[in-house]
C-alpha cells in the first residue's frame, strides 16, 4: 500500500511517446535555430477563446500559445504523468506542507501581459477563483477537478497559497491542466468574466495578430517572454481545415508542417509512402475517450433500462478490431485511461454492462430491457459533431450498432460551434456524442466527467450515491484504496446506471514534416502546445 500524496500523482510509465523516425531519423542532437513561421492545421472551429470553459483542441491549438500557466507538464518529458515544472512560478513545483494541505508558489518577477500590465500573484488568484469558484452563470469545465481546494490567496505580489480541505494526490496534476491559462485580474475586473470569450491578452510565447474565422489564427513572437531565448519561432499560423483530406494535402504539399491532434493509420501510411524521410511519425496512447450522453430529462432516457440497452447493443471488442484500422480509436476500456494502474483489467471490464464478449447475449438482454421499458423500436435524435475523426466515423458505427436491437437513431451532424451550443446550452438532443479528453493523466480528476454536478457533464441528472462514492475516492490515501473505490464508482456510473456510454479509447498518430524539431508527443492532444520549444530546421 503506497501513500500517494507525496507522489503528486500515481507514477506509471504511460504513453511513452514512441517516435518513429519514419524513415530515417534524427540521431544526433542539432543546434536549435531561431526564425521561421510554423504553419499547422486544425480540424475544428473555435467556439470561443475562453479556455476555462472550453474543452476542445479547436481552441487549445490556436489559442494556448498566447497564454502561460502556473505550472505545466515538462515539455521535454510530456509523456510523464508526474513530471511538472514551473511556468509562471519560480524554482521547483512545491511538494506540499501541513500534511499536504498547503501549497505555496513563488511567482516570477518581471513577467508582463502582452498589453504591458505586470503579472503578479493577484492575477494567479483571480484566475483560479474563476476556475474553482466561478460566479453563477459562468461556465468552468474543470471546477470539479478542484473539489479538494478550500481557498486560494496572495500574501503579497509574488506569493500564492492554495489551502486544501484534505490532502489529495490529484491536486498538482489538476493545477498543471493546460486549460488553466492565467488571465489578467485587471481584465476580469474591468471587462467582466465573459470578456475572454472574444478577446485575448496573455503572457505566453506569442502575441495575437489576427483571427479570420473559418480561415486561420496568427500569432507572432513575444519579445518579452519570460523563458529567456524562447520562443525560437518568429510566429505561427493555425489554419482551419475541418476536412481531413484538406489537412493531409496541406502537409503533403508543405503548406502546413503538422497537425497536432492526430491522423488514422492509413493517412499516416500514405504520407510516409509519399514523402519518405521528409516525414517523421510520433505515436502514443491517448488520454481521450469517445462516449454517448443520453439526455435524462427527455423520455425515455431517464429510465436506466433504456440507457443500459444503448450500451448493451454496442460491440466494443469487435469494433476495436474494425475501427482501429480506419479511425483514431483503438482500446476497449472503462472510465480510466487503460494503461493506468487504476484502470479496470479485462476480467473486470467484462463484468460491466455492455462489455461482455458475447455480443449476441448482450443484444438479447438489450431487447428485453427495451421491451420492459416500453421502448421497443424507439426512434431518437442523435447529435454528433462535424469532425471526421473520430466523431463521424464512430457515430455512423453507433447508429448501425443500435439498429441491431431495433433502435432507430437519426444522426444530426453539426459544426463544432452549433454542436457545443446544442450540447451545453439548449440541450435539445435525445442522445449526443460526447467525450472525456483530458490532458495530464490524472484519473481521480479525469473521472469527474461522470458526475452529474460536473461542469462538463451534459446528461442532466443527479446521482448523490455516485457523488458520495467520488468523495471517498478523492480522499483515499493509498493506491489500493483508490483502485477499490474506483471500481465501485465505475460500476455505478457506466454499468448500474449507464449514465454515459463509453465507446473506445483513442490512439494518437502524428506525422509531421521532419524539419519540425523540439516538439514531443504526449498522451494528449492538449499537452505541450505552448509552441515555445519548437524550432525549424530547413
Amino acid at each position: 500500500m503506497r501513500n500517494v500524496y507525496s507522489k503528486l500523482a500515481l507514477s506509471v510509465a504511460v504513453g511513452a511517446g514512441l517516435v518513429l523516425s519514419a524513415i530515417g531519423g534524427s540521431g544526433t542532437a542539432l543546434a536549435k535555430k531561431s526564425g521561421g513561421v510554423l504553419n499547422f492545421v486544425v480540424g475544428s472551429k473555435i467556439p470561443s477563446y475562453d479556455l476555462h470553459q472550453e474543452t476542445t483542441f479547436g481552441v487549445i491549438h490556436p489559442i494556448r500559445p498566447f497564454y502561460s500557466l502556473l505550472i505545466r507538464v515538462n515539455p521535454e518529458n510530456p509523456s510523464s504523468p508526474t513530471d511538472f515544472v514551473c511556468d509562471l512560478c519560480e524554482g521547483a513545483v512545491p511538494k506540499g506542507e501541513d500534511g499536504f494541505t498547503k501549497y505555496t508558489f513563488k511567482i516570477r518577477k518581471g513577467v508582463k501581459f502582452h498589453d504591458g500590465t505586470p503579472l503578479t500573484a493577484h492575477d494567479i488568484v483571480a484566475t483560479y477563483k474563476k476556475i474553482i469558484f466561478p460566479p453563477e452563470g459562468i461556465p468552468s469545465a474543470r471546477k470539479a477537478f478542484f473539489k479538494m481546494v478550500d481557498s486560494v490567496s496572495a500574501s503579497d505580489d509574488h506569493t500564492v497559497t492554495f489551502k486544501l480541505k484534505f490532502p489529495s494526490g490529484a491536486f498538482i496534476p489538476a493545477v498543471a491542466t493546460p486549460f488553466n491559462i492565467v488571465l489578467s485580474k485587471k481584465d476580469l475586473d474591468k471587462n467582466g468574466f465573459n470578456w475572454h470569450k472574444k478577446n485575448i491578452n496573455g503572457s505566453g510565447a506569442f502575441t495575437f495578430v489576427q483571427h479570420q474565422p473559418g480561415s486561420f489564427v496568427e500569432g507572432k513572437k513575444y519579445a518579452g517572454y519570460h523563458h529567456k531565448g524562447q520562443p525560437y519561432l518568429d510566429g505561427y499560423k493555425a489554419i482551419a481545415a475541418p476536412k481531413m483530406a484538406v489537412r493531409l494535402q496541406a502537409i503533403r504539399g508543405d503548406r502546413a508542417a503538422i497537425e497536432f491532434r492526430g491522423f488514422p493509420p492509413k493517412a499516416r501510411d500514405d504520407l510516409v509512402n509519399a514523402l519518405g524521410d521528409k516525414i517523421t511519425v510520433q505515436e502514443s496512447d491517448w488520454n481521450c475517450v469517445l462516449m454517448t450522453t443520453p439526455n435524462q430529462k427527455r423520455k425515455p432516457f431517464g429510465d436506466a433500462r433504456v440507457r443500459k440497452a444503448l450500451s448493451l447493443a454496442v460491440d466494443r471488442w469487435g469494433g476495436s478490431k474494425y475501427l482501429s484500422q480506419i479511425a483514431i480509436v483503438k482500446t476497449v476500456g472503462g472510465v480510466v485511461f487503460p494503461k493506468h494502474p487504476l484502470a479496470a483489467t479485462e476480467a473486470e471490464l467484462v463484468k460491466l454492462t455492455g462489455y461482455s464478449k458475447d455480443i449476441n447475449a448482450s443484444r438479447a438482454e438489450a431487447t428485453k430491457l427495451l421491451k420492459a421499458a416500453g421502448a421497443s423500436g424507439l426512434k431518437f435524435d442523435f447529435s454528433n459533431r462535424g469532425v471526421d475523426q473520430p466523431y463521424k466515423v464512430v457515430g455512423t458505427w453507433l447508429v448501425d450498432q443500435w439498429k441491431k436491437v431495433g433502435l432507430e437513431a437519426k444522426q444530426r451532424v453539426q459544426p463544432s460551434g452549433p454542436f457545443y451550443a446544442t450540447l451545453r446550452k439548449s440541450k435539445d438532443f435525445d442522445v449526443s456524442i460526447d467525450f472525456n479528453c483530458q490532458s495530464v493523466i490524472n484519473p481521480i480528476a479525469d473521472v469527474t466527467k461522470f458526475l452529474g454536478s460536473a461542469g462538463n457533464n451534459y446528461g442532466s441528472y443527479e446521482d448523490q450515491p455516485l457523488e458520495d462514492i467520488y468523495d471517498r475516492l478523492l480522499r483515499a490515501g493509498t493506491e489500493d484504496e483508490q483502485r477499490k473505490i474506483m471500481r465501485e464508482y465505475e460500476t455505478r456510473a457506466i454499468s448500474d446506471q449507464a449514465h454515459l456510454g463509453i465507446t473506445l479509447w483513442w490512439y494518437k498518430i502524428n506525422p509531421h514534416r521532419s524539419y519540425v524539431k523540439g516538439w514531443k508527443i504526449a498522451p494528449s492532444h492538449y499537452l505541450n502546445q505552448s509552441l515555445d520549444n519548437i524550432w525549424l530546421d530547413k
